[in-house]
């Protein structure tokens, strides 16, 4: 739960990177949006760290910085770039999160029912994106994220 944790701390740093740097009223209202929503994520996740006697990552304010940059940089190469990237985050939010998932002893149902909320909500992020517009991103691009992730999950998962 502490690596849903520090995801859920990045994806509220990146969407509020790129709607920093949206171009256009409507990419910002959605990233804001989509952003709300990742708030209420990440209290999911607090209030079940509490319940395990667990603590949240201590390289969290790290997350943070560091997908906001991303997420303003993202925003700077246009709109459909920046949608991209959310679509791109989305998916591979949801291929962890279906991962986890796999992993969770199956008594852990309060757990499970967090990710599954989670993930639909990702889901619902990811196809908004594609709706308004998103690019494909490049395969070098997209293989940098999946990298910068299992860094980032390997490293939240021990400290």
């Amino acid at each position: 739960m502490r690596v849903n944790h520090a995801g859920e701390i990045a994806a509220q740093a990146l969407y509020h990177g790129q709607a920093l740097a949206a171009r256009s009223s409507t990419t910002r209202d959605l990233l804001l949006q989509a952003a709300a929503e990742e708030t209420d994520h990440l209290a999911w996740c607090e209030e079940r760290l509490r319940e395990l006697q667990s603590r949240p990552s201590l390289l969290n304010p790290l997350w943070y910085a560091g997908s906001f940059a991303v997420g303003a940089l993202a925003a700077s190469f246009g709109d459909r770039t920046s949608l991209g990237f959310v679509a791109e985050t989305e998916r591979q939010v949801e291929w962890h999160l279906d991962e986890h998932l796999d992993r969770l002893p199956a008594q852990d149902t309060r757990s499970r029912a967090i990710l599954q909320a989670m993930r639909a909500d990702e889901m619902h992020h990811g196809s908004s994106a594609r709706a308004a517009g998103a690019a494909e991103l490049p395969v070098p691009i997209r293989a940098l994220m999946r990298y910068t992730a299992r860094i980032m999950t390997g490293t939240a998962y021990w400290m």
